[in-house]
């Protein structure tokens, strides 16, 4: 077989890449064995503004103006909707915290998301004896269907395998690469944090944290918008609610734990006061990076191996442009974005 690319992983970024290379009739295959399940289990929520210090997430207008009609492109291939817009509404726990939202609510990066009123209606089940405040431009995108419908259609293509990839198979040649019975030019690796056992980028510095979520059923609770407190409670329908999430620096499998679970259920507490009933748990690696910004770019010696990694906690958002700019890079020479090329760790 010879292929233009081997894409190796197919989460948010492996997905990306591979519409990136549709769009150009490229041609690819895609090695996945299901080991790595963070783009699975993740909220999907997008939502241009860290709420725990009121400050713009990093290049939010830009990445948004990419990945907004990326996910509609994408509803539109499948006619399946993934996006689904609502409210934030942020629950103050005290004076200064609204004095803090006031402040940011006059910042040019943060003026056009946060709404300055404070919304002091109450919500049956909800604490929120300071009230709420709203950021507009936000929703979420549900990964776990989008990557199980983008899978079942390459399989249909003929375009994955669903097998482990093993990179101690990779010949170099003059002009191509060889794996097993593959001939191809590059090999764009999305491996999350499977990246740690890859021969040719484990150099690079990506840590590991462990997140679980727990789906509840809510009867006596009747919200349309996500709420952000020290979790975030995420209307699914039907009275079910997403919850979470945890950071587990220590704990690197993907089993969800008690320990998860209780710190969940505590943090409930100060969140709601209705009762409900906890319908299933799940729990995923996330990959990120020290300095909280993807790692992006080409092998220093290898120029025909090339990484898409560590979107963290926000790659719904991130994903759609790192993968144009991987793709602009490799086949037109574009420079990459300095604060996501891989070249800052050497």
């Amino acid at each position: 077989m010879k292929v233009d690319y081997i894409i190796v992983g197919l989460g948010l970024a492996g997905l990306a890449f591979a519409e990136e290379l549709l769009a150009a009739n490229k041609t690819f295959i895609v090695f996945e064995d299901d080991s790595q399940t963070s783009s699975l289990v993740a909220g999907g929520v997008y939502n241009p503004v860290i709420l725990k210090r009121f400050t713009p997430v990093w290049n939010a207008k830009e990445q948004l103006e990419v990945a907004l009609p990326f996910y509609q492109k994408l509803e539109e291939k499948f006619t399946i909707k993934f996006d689904e817009k609502f409210l934030i509404k942020k629950v103050f726990k005290s004076i200064e915290d609204q004095n803090n939202w006031f402040e940011a609510t006059d910042k040019p990066l943060l003026s056009a998301y946060l709404d300055p009123k404070i919304d002091n209606q109450k919500r049956k089940g909800v604490i929120a004896d300071f009230g709420f405040g709203n950021v507009k431009e936000a929703g979420r995108i549900d990964t776990k269907h989008l990557v199980e419908v983008y899978r079942e259609y390459l399989k249909t293509e003929k375009k994955i395998q669903f097998e482990k990839f093993e990179h101690q198979q990779i010949k170099f040649r003059k002009d191509h690469l060889e794996y097993k019975d593959i001939n191809t030019d590059r090999i764009v690796f999305c491996e999350g944090f499977g990246m740690t056992k890859n021969l040719f980028f484990n150099y690079l510095p990506l840590n590991e944290v462990k997140g679980e979520l727990i789906i509840i059923h809510a009867p006596q609770l009747e919200i349309d918008f996500l709420i952000k407190s020290t979790l975030f409670v995420l209307p699914l329908g039907d009275h079910l609610y997403k919850v979470g999430a945890t950071f587990n620096w220590s704990d690197k499998t993907s089993n969800p734990s008690e320990e998860g679970k209780s710190e969940l259920v505590e943090k409930l507490k100060k969140v709601l006061n209705v009762p409900y009933k906890i319908i299933e748990q799940t729990a995923g690696i996330r990959p990120t990076v020290r300095d909280r910004r993807p790692l992006v770019g080409m092998h220093p010696a290898y120029n025909r191996l090339a990484i898409l990694n560590g979107l963290g906690t926000r790659g719904v958002m991130i994903a759609p442009t790192v993968a144009k700019q991987l793709f602009n890079n490799l086949e037109n020479d574009k420079k990459l974005d300095s604060e996501i090329d891989i070249k800052r760790f050497e």
